[in-house]
């Protein structure tokens, strides 16, 4: 079956400048902090990082990168004197293009992508089979799969049932900060039938590897547009979630946005994939005092 046809022809490469703040502002000393930056975009099919400078302050005793299983990049640093307040800064150049399979590819039957897969007969099953299996966010249920059901007719092309699914997931689920937290399971958010981007993404993510279609949870951002006349605020983009589904050897991986009910284009600015947020959260450590403490967060996508 045929992509989509409401897709356009062509688009011109998009290039952003991203700014990530984070600061961490503590109410006693910490003595020793250790933390992991998953903010460094990485090169996927249609995506080019150009250059990223982070600015760590206090000043890090020990910095480190390298990648992780999934080919993300990995900034690892300590601090081993005494501070009330941690400032990060990752700015990046990057650039990012229509998907190929957007200009060229059909999508094959949803079926033949599951069989081949299982056969092994896919050349790519042995990287692909890991965004089949349960993950720690995501769990294989009889009860996503008839979720996913009326999407996924009979011979039914693979991007347009997958279309259909994500369309489906905006329209049924209530965009709701306080629905859930970073850890809600993603069995609750289903149920409350609520969430935010990182629930509905699981949510899809789940219906499809239960069927024993493969998919990727995908951490990035967001361009957001101003509305009309009015101008563009700084410091308002926000870090956005998806996800990727494997549609066979010939058309690859093509994102998904259960948020937005859409395909994401060349306003979507991919960082990171991996099996569900676990493997992608921004960043995480862990620190030695510091009492309470207050997060705040800024991330400023700028189009060049």
């Amino acid at each position: 079956m045929n992509v989509p046809m409401d897709l356009p022809a062509s688009l011109a490469p998009s290039q952003y400048r991203v700014t990530h703040r984070t600061e961490y502002v503590y109410g006693d000393s910490v003595a020793i902090c250790q933390n992991q930056l998953r903010m460094l975009p990485r090169t996927l099919e249609h995506v080019r990082c150009l250059n990223v400078a982070t600015e760590i302050q206090p000043r890090p005793d020990f910095v480190d990168e390298y990648a992780d299983f999934f080919g993300n990049r990995i900034l690892s640093f300590a601090i081993e004197s005494l501070h009330r307040k941690l400032s990060v800064t990752v700015t990046s150049t990057v650039e990012v293009a229509t998907a190929k399979w957007m200009h060229e590819q059909q999508s094959p039957a949803w079926e033949s992508i599951v069989e081949a897969i299982r056969s092994h007969s896919d050349p790519n099953w042995a990287r692909v089979g890991e965004f089949v299996r349960d993950s720690p966010q995501v769990k294989y249920s009889r009860e996503y799969a008839e979720y996913a059901k009326s999407s996924f007719a009979p011979n039914r092309g693979v991007i347009a049932a997958t279309l259909d699914l994500t369309q489906k997931i905006h329209r049924e689920f209530r965009y709701d900060t306080t629905a859930t937290q970073v850890d809600t399971p993603t069995a609750v958010a289903f149920q409350k039938r609520a969430g935010v981007c990182q629930d509905f993404a699981h949510i899809q993510i789940s219906c499809l590897r239960s069927i024993g279609l493969p998919a990727r949870y995908v951490s990035g951002y967001l361009r957001t547009l101003p509305p009309p006349g009015k101008p563009r605020l700084v410091g308002t983009d926000e870090s956005h979630a998806w996800l990727s589904l494997y549609a066979g050897p010939d058309v690859g991986w093509v994102d998904f946005d259960p948020t937005n009910a859409c395909i994401p284009r060349t306003e979507h600015i991919p960082i990171c994939v991996g099996r569900d947020y676990d493997d992608v959260s921004p960043m995480r450590g862990v620190v030695l005092g510091g009492g309470q403490t207050q997060l705040s967060v800024s991330v400023d996508v700028n189009p060049l």
